[in-house]
């Protein structure tokens, strides 16, 4: 039997938030070690488990402070379990924050570069791909001119097509389907189903159930950090519907 894609088994996630104002690092410090720095523990995430096989698109949907995110994070290897374990099988490709992983000094041109090495690929695959990533970008124009004069529309149409060139094993997005136009929103809504086409499993998260239903097979709904509802994508759909609709 194949090996699932991804496991997440009995995740959670602690966040210790800072309940006190602090004016500086001095005082930070002093608070610290005298032991009297106080804070609120928050789970982002508590008990969450799923699988999905290789080859499968599992939609994750919540109102904003499910969780979503977070647990997005943790499958890209971003953030550590507080409880829990994740395995995931293949090449990674997350587009979680788009063009976070760019140094704003660096032009275009080089960034894809450090994009596609922080991925693991070797310069000699990125050369090879290198035309094709400048083009579906539209950045040709631009391609020169340091990052950190692009807008974040242009840095995030930059970092979906470095992540979607290299045709990953396991593509992780997070609303990034709703960058740019509506002329670049369909392109990129198509080169993930052309991915797809192609077996490679998806993890994304999005507030529309029209793309979810689109591009996913399977799907959960997180709701305080933890899973209240999993199955096909269309029943997942309808019972989240429903969720807005009493909001």
């Amino acid at each position: 039997m194949a090996k699932p894609a991804i496991v997440v088994d009995n995740v959670s996630i602690l966040f210790n938030l800072n309940s006190e104002k602090v004016d500086n690092i001095k005082e930070y410090f002093i608070k610290l070690v005298t032991r009297k720095l106080k804070y609120n523990e928050f789970w982002a995430l508590r008990d969450v488990s799923f699988r999905v096989e290789k080859g499968e698109r599992l939609g994750v949907l919540g109102f904003n402070g499910a969780g979503k995110s977070t647990l997005l994070k943790t499958v890209a290897g971003v953030l550590k379990p507080t409880k829990g374990t994740v395995k995931v099988s293949g090449v990674i490709a997350p587009l979680i924050e788009l063009g976070a992983g760019f140094d704003s000094n660096y032009s275009g041109k080089e960034n894809i570069f450090l994009y596609g090495a922080t991925m693991g690929y070797s310069r000699k695959f990125i050369e090879s791909k290198y035309d094709e990533i400048v083009a579906f970008s539209e950045l040709e124009k631009f391609i020169d001119v340091p990052i950190k004069n692009y807008s974040s529309g242009m840095k995030a149409r930059l970092g979906f097509a470095i992540a979607t060139a290299v045709e990953p094993d396991v593509l992780i997005l997070d609303e990034v389907l709703s960058v740019g136009d509506a002329k670049f929103r369909k392109k990129s809504e198509d080169k993930v189903m052309s991915l797809v086409d192609k077996g490679v499993t998806v993890l994304f998260v999005s507030h529309s159930t029209d793309q979810v239903r689109k591009i996913c097979n399977k799907a959960i709904i997180l709701k305080g950090g933890t899973v209240v509802a999993s199955g096909e994508a269309n029943e997942v759909c309808d019972i989240y519907e429903e969720m807005v609709n009493k909001k």
